[in-house]
């Protein structure tokens, strides 16, 4: 009976590990995933946003405090997506690459910024008790500051950033063909509306834009989400970036093993 010999080479080729580029796209994609746990945020932060005498009364705050963790984990999950991404599409584009990182870092800092206030806004509330006496005028009037700064950084971090960081990713995703160039597409068309959108409301036209602001919106989202699914259950397509970034970190036992 024929026996086989298992020598280094044939061993190494029944157990192949994850390329670099592998677990690099599925780190990116889980980051970008894990950027739609704020959209609870919508309905917790309601109450603080929605009642302007919010600081006078003492029910619970725990929805402002989540709210606000779910935040902190965006900002930082934004981050990390640049991170990770950046010693990829810098192969494509160093310039491009490096603005997506400056990008999403600026925006991780105003998202900080932000929940910063809602969260001074907790404390006030703890430290009144319920109980505000002759200064309620004004408490009432440093609440609504506290939620105008929210307001305004919500604006510039997660409205105008995740414009622009369509068009630098976008771009740089479009050009080096790493994904289906569908999903870099959508974000190319609705960053630009997305930009245009947030300058109309800065320039007092949002009035006249009710209902259409919202719809940039739609695309980047999509993008984002699909670029996340994409990533993390695909990765990356096979492209000289990838070719060379593998080939630069595979074994030398594992070299021409078929995948």
């Amino acid at each position: 009976m024929a026996t086989t010999v298992q020598t280094p080479a044939t061993k190494a080729a029944k157990r192949i590990p994850m390329t670099s580029t592998r677990k690099t796209a599925l780190v990116a994609g889980v980051f970008y995933l894990i950027t739609f746990v704020s959209i609870p945020t919508l309905a917790l932060y309601g109450p603080v946003k929605n009642h302007r005498d919010w600081i006078l009364g003492s029910g619970s705050h725990t929805g402002v405090l989540v709210g606000g963790f779910l935040e902190v984990i965006v900002a930082l999950a934004g981050i990390g997506t640049a991170v990770t991404l950046y010693p990829v599409v810098k192969r494509q584009n160093e310039g491009f690459a490096l603005g997506f990182v400056t990008a999403r870092v600026l925006e991780a800092a105003m998202i900080f910024t932000g929940v910063i206030s809602l969260l001074s806004l907790v404390t006030l509330r703890q430290d009144l008790g319920g109980t505000a006496g002759a200064n309620a005028a004004s408490l009432v009037t440093t609440g609504a500051s506290h939620v105008a700064i929210y307001n305004w950084t919500f604006l510039l971090s997660q409205s105008l950033m995740p414009g622009i960081n369509a068009l630098l990713l976008g771009s740089l995703m479009y050009r080096s063909r790493l994904v289906p160039r569908i999903i870099p597409v959508m974000g190319l068309i609705g960053g630009p509306l997305l930009i245009i959108a947030v300058f109309a409301t800065l320039f007092g036209q949002h009035s006249s834009l009710t209902g259409l602001a919202v719809l940039p919106v739609i695309p980047v989202a999509a993008w984002e989400f699909s670029l996340g699914v994409w990533l993390a259950f695909k990765g990356f397509k096979p492209s000289p970036i990838t070719a060379e970034m593998d080939a630069a970190s595979t074994p030398p036992a594992y070299r021409g093993a078929a995948v």
